[in-house]
C-alpha cells in the first residue's frame, strides 16, 4: 500500500467516525473533526499491528476420526 493509498484510508476513516459523532451529535464542529482524526489515527495503528482478533483469531480444534467408524 503506498503512502497515498494510505492517507485515503485515513481520510475514510476519519469520515466513517465523523459521522458517528454528527450522529450522536458530540461537541462543536471543530472538536468533532479533531476527534474523528484521532479515532482515524487510532485505527490505522491498530490496523498497522496485523494482530487479528475476534472470530478470525479463533483456532479451528482438530477432528479427531471415530475409531471403527
Amino acid at each position: 500500500m503506498t503512502e497515498e493509498d494510505k492517507g485515503m484510508l485515513r481520510d475514510i476513516f476519519a469520515g466513517l467516525s465523523m459521522c458517528g459523532l454528527i450522529m450522536k451529535n458530540i461537541g462543536t464542529p471543530q472538536d468533532m473533526a479533531e476527534a474523528s482524526y484521532r479515532m482515524a489515527d487510532a485505527l490505522m495503528e491498530a490496523r498497522d499491528k496485523g494482530e487479528e482478533l475476534g472470530i478470525a483469531a479463533v483456532k479451528p480444534r482438530k477432528r479427531y476420526l471415530r475409531k471403527g467408524a
